[in-house]
């Protein structure tokens, strides 16, 4: 199936035949934009049906019809991965959020730490940055945005089955990949911290926790955001869909 077609995230149930109402603004973005015409080909997906080929019917100002013809690709279900951050500046939050979800992701958790510098959170805009990241990356889910939480209140509510994988500035600097590979296939969560790094009450609330495994990130000291690449990677890499 041809890759060059563009891709839109819809929330509708998909089947063949069924008939899709695309939003005001993907309508404007098809017809104004990309110039599409009644009778074009694009590609729909909803993070549950897989990926369908699906033909304009009707493009307007306010909305646009689309008729789902073939699934292209089935759903594929990706990696249990909950990925929980403190919250960061707009323009970086932004890149977090895609770059998770290119990573594979099926939650972003914004988490309120005691130096966290941005409290308030957007979440529509979260949900927009995972949305267009999987839209271009050819993913089949968007992964699910949930509110802030306070770190104390989450870990209070953790589902000890799943382990909780936190950077860890403070622990020693040997082979997290080792560290990884050492635990059982079970579902996963990475924990950033923000700017500054975890308070040491924080630090040694986590490290009390049994279905806590700190790692290191090696001598260099990174952005939050880089951060968040390098251990979701190596998670990827260790217990995820990499191997």
């Amino acid at each position: 199936m041809p890759s060059k077609l563009q891709r839109l995230f819809v929330k509708s149930p998909m089947r063949a035949g069924a008939g899709i109402v695309l939003e005001a603004d993907q309508a404007h973005y098809l017809g104004t934009v990309l110039r599409l015409k009644p009778g074009d080909h694009v590609l729909l997906f909803n993070g549950v049906d897989g990926e369908w080929r699906a033909r304009l019917d009707a493009i307007g100002k306010k909305k646009a019809l689309a008729a789902l013809e073939q699934q292209t690709r089935p759903q594929e279900p990706g990696p249990d991965l909950h990925y929980l951050f403190a919250p960061l500046k707009r323009a970086r939050q932004d890149y977090m959020a895609q770059k998770a979800t290119e990573m594979g992701a099926s939650l972003l958790q914004p988490v309120i730490t005691r130096r966290t510098i941005a409290e308030r959170v957007k979440t529509d805009r979260l949900a927009a940055n995972a949305i267009e990241a999987a839209e271009q990356c050819r993913i089949l889910r968007v992964p699910e945005v949930r509110e802030p939480q306070n770190l104390s209140k989450l870990l209070e509510q953790w589902d000890p089955e799943r382990l909780l994988i936190f950077a860890d500035e403070a622990a020693s600097i040997i082979s997290p990949i080792e560290a990884l590979s050492a635990q059982s296939a079970r579902p996963l969560a990475v924990l950033i911290g923000p700017e500054g790094g975890f308070e040491e009450e924080e630090r040694t609330l986590l490290m009390q926790q049994p279905f806590v495994l700190p790692v290191s990130l090696g001598p260099r000291v990174m952005r939050a955001d880089t951060a968040a690449v390098a251990c979701l990677a190596l998670v990827n890499a260790a217990l995820g869909d990499w191997r």
